[in-house]
């Protein structure tokens, strides 16, 4: 493992805080770390409600790093409740490749400590159709 992937790791983990916020909605199971290009790393939390309106730690990761005034990915991580880490789904994959062309090529952590382009994980996006 390189040093990147394991501080992603670590930052994903550290805001791991799986709770019950109300009857109906649950926060905090899965964390997620992005580098954006200015090299700041940012956090999210997954929030899942009963109704199924809630959001990926990557989506809450994406939209820090939207307020702070960046789009552009370098690398992403997350890490699940048992501290394995996950690959994104396939709505965050189209999220995140939609945020910033260059965005297909960030370096996304593998289970086994592995990692592959963004693009690798959605290798028929329709926006390269588009080209």
């Amino acid at each position: 493992m390189d040093n990147l992937s394991q501080k992603l790791y670590e930052a994903a983990k550290a805001v791991l805080n799986p709770r019950k916020l109300t009857e109906y909605a649950e926060a905090g199971g899965v964390g997620a770390a992005i580098l954006a290009a200015n090299g700041e790393i940012y956090t999210g939390v997954c929030i899942d409600v009963a109704c199924s309106i809630g959001f990926c730690a990557e989506h809450a990761a994406a939209a820090a790093m939207i307020t702070a005034g960046e789009s552009k990915i370098l690398a992403v991580a997350a890490v699940g409740w048992d501290g394995e880490i996950m690959p994104p789904c396939g709505r965050c994959r189209e999220f995140l490749t939609s945020l910033h062309p260059d965005n297909r090529y960030a370096d996304v952590l593998l289970p086994g400590w592995k990692t592959c382009a963004l693009e690798d994980l959605l290798p028929y996006d329709w926006k390269k159709f588009e080209e």
